[in-house]
């Protein structure tokens, strides 16, 4: 059991500057403009096409090429932020940058004026996670966190169920990720599966960056999204790739509601399938599968339903919240709870490595769902991660002949169903 530290970011969010009329397309400047950063010059171009904002910067240590920056007109580059932000006056800076930059370069923002959304996780540790939120509090500056599932209206639906009493009492949360990453995904750059790089943290294991969501959107549905709201967390991280931090685990805690949530995570499926978040109640329950928005509610003696809701882009929220005063959707007093999730991931033993017998080596090309290189595949996964949710057990009390319980740890109480969704896996690659 790990004990969360103490201290939250001061709460509530600062007052917005002005920004531009609300006909002048906003400046914004992206940092960090690659990998995971081609998915915001993407949406960049859909609101410089809408006339929203304006592609004013972009940072990056080389160069985009004029492919990459087609559709854009007038984009300044350096790898140096704050000189950007000075040359281009930017409004708004979007982050998507390694994890142990993010405090830096936020806070290199806010100084110049400029307000952030913020890619998640927002920090490598509990301590920088503070230290960047209380500096652009200081600054005046808004800062969205980059939990794009946070913006799904599938949110506030599932909450109107809960508050209407449609599965009865809650009797715990559970998510599932199984996810498909291959070994060139820990070399793609340095940081990439590190635990530390260089004597800073980094962090970057399944838990705390690639389905991070499924953590968050539990947390939220619960409303326990806050530094306060954690009250204990068990962990169990594994490996089977070559890398520092975790790619197969499972999480335990109780929040201060008293409700226990589970996440169960892998980037080592036998075959990719879409995240979801359970929820467990006596007379039924209700899955949200969170990148597709969509939610299915089943009932005792009912037949199922299930809708797809609307999203609200989280850089159209911070636009709005500069513009009218929209309450933003990800501040970082919202992420709290994650961020000591994160610090208990940081300051724990290190994943355990799998032994050879539990995972094979799967070759690339065609055999892989996206048609890339070798990876590893943990035998029997996709259903210890299903099992989890259903059940909210750890992977130790779920028979892993790989995965040991701590000596003293009680087997768990099972919820009212242990199957998985029965419209949960569409193969979807991620």
């Amino acid at each position: 059991m790990h004990s969360a530290p103490a201290g939250e970011p001061a709460p509530g969010t600062p007052e917005p500057r002005p920004a531009a009329g609300p006909q002048e397309p906003v400046p914004v400047v992206l940092a960090g403009a690659r990998g995971h950063g081609r998915w915001h010059r993407e949406n960049l171009r859909r609101l410089v096409a809408a006339g929203r904002v304006r592609l004013a910067g972009v940072c990056e240590l080389e160069p985009l090429t004029a492919e990459e920056l087609d559709g854009f007109e007038g984009v300044e580059q350096s790898a140096d932020l704050g000189s950007l932000l000075e040359r281009t006056g930017a409004r708004v800076t979007v982050v998507c940058t390694p994890i142990h930059t993010h405090t830096d370069l936020a806070l290199t923002a806010a100084r110049a004026g400029s307000h952030l959304l913020l890619e998640k996780p927002p920090a490598p540790s509990y301590a920088e996670f503070e230290r960047m939120a209380k500096g652009v509090a200081a600054e005046g500056a808004a800062c969205q966190i980059g939990f794009q599932s946070l913006g799904s209206h599938a949110l506030d639906a599932i909450a109107e169920l809960l508050a209407d009493g449609a599965v009865g009492e809650m009797r715990g949360i559970g998510a599932a990720g199984a996810w498909v990453r291959g070994t060139d995904y820990y070399t793609r750059a340095p940081w990439a599966g590190r635990r530390t790089l260089d004597g800073r943290d980094v962090v970057d294991g399944v838990l705390t960056n690639p389905l991070a969501h499924a953590v968050v959107t539990a947390l939220r549905i619960d409303g326990s999204d806050r530094a306060d709201a954690i009250s204990g967390i068990e962990l169990e991280q594994y490996r089977a790739n070559d890398i520092e931090a975790d790619d197969t685990s499972s999480l335990r805690l109780r929040t201060a509601r008293g409700t226990r949530v589970t996440v169960a995570v892998t980037l080592c499926a036998e075959r990719p399938g879409e995240p979801y978040v359970v929820v467990h109640g006596v007379r039924g329950r209700i899955t949200f599968w969170y990148k597709q928005d969509r939610v299915l509610l089943e009932r005792d003696g009912r037949e199922p339903e299930e809708r797809v809701h609307a999203r609200t882009d989280l850089l159209e929220n911070l636009l709005a919240h500069l513009r009218d005063g929209t309450p933003l959707l990800v501040p970082p007093e919202r992420t709290g709870a994650f961020m000591r999730i994160v610090e208990a991931v940081r300051t724990g033993p290190a994943p355990v490595p799998l032994p050879g017998d539990a995972w094979h080596t799967e070759p690339g090309g065609a055999r892989r769902p996206d048609g890339a290189g070798p990876r590893r595949v943990v035998r029997g996964v996709d259903a210890l991660v299903a099992a989890s949710a259903g059940s909210l057990a750890l992977f130790s009390e779920l028979g892993a002949g790989w995965a040991h319980r701590p000596p003293g740890r009680p087997q768990p109480a099972a919820t009212s169903r242990t199957t998985p969704p029965t419209t949960g896996d569409q193969g979807a690659t991620p």
